[in-house]
């Protein structure tokens, strides 16, 4: 019985390990072959690494084509300053935990909160543009929204003999 199973496992060239694998970056955690011998949140960390260092790589390529006498010290520069800045862009680009307060009273709003379109959450006494002074031109963005639905049309000139 036991030697049917083992030629099973030869005919499929399917083997259980013997004993798991750590992570490679000695976190304690198990790692997997199909994340480099790395448990999963050291595999997102150096998968997120790697993206931002082409990303910085991209940069500083585009930098350099552009200008026309590169030179060494700014290609540093450059690179260093373009790496701080994919840090700060980061950072604020990292989504703010929805408001659960009335921006105006501080009430809690829960899940009956109104979204402006100023971008901040307010109860039912000021979730009108007069109620909480609102920042959004309302203006603006219907003569915008009028000019993107209705394009200027110009008729070509005909001559006539």
């Amino acid at each position: 019985m036991a030697q049917e199973s083992w030629k099973e496992a030869e005919d499929t060239g399917v083997h259980a390990p013997e004993a798991p694998i750590m992570c490679i970056n000695n976190c304690g955690f198990f790692g997997n072959r199909m994340t480099e011998n790395m448990c999963s949140k050291c595999y997102r960390d150096t998968v997120k690494a790697k993206s931002m260092a082409l990303l910085v790589e991209n940069k500083t390529a585009a930098a350099v084509a552009s200008s026309p006498t590169p030179m060494v010290a700014e290609i540093k520069d450059e690179a260093s300053a373009s790496a701080k800045e994919g840090k700060r862009v980061a950072e604020e680009e990292a989504p703010k935990p929805p408001s659960n307060r009335c921006l105006s009273c501080r009430k809690k709003v829960g899940l009956t909160g109104f979204k402006c379109r100023c971008g901040d959450t307010f109860c039912s006494m000021h979730r009108y543009a007069d109620a909480h002074d609102c920042k959004f031109d309302y203006k603006q963005a219907g003569r915008e929204q009028i000019a993107q639905q209705n394009p200027v049309v110009k008729a070509d000139k005909v001559t006539r003999f």
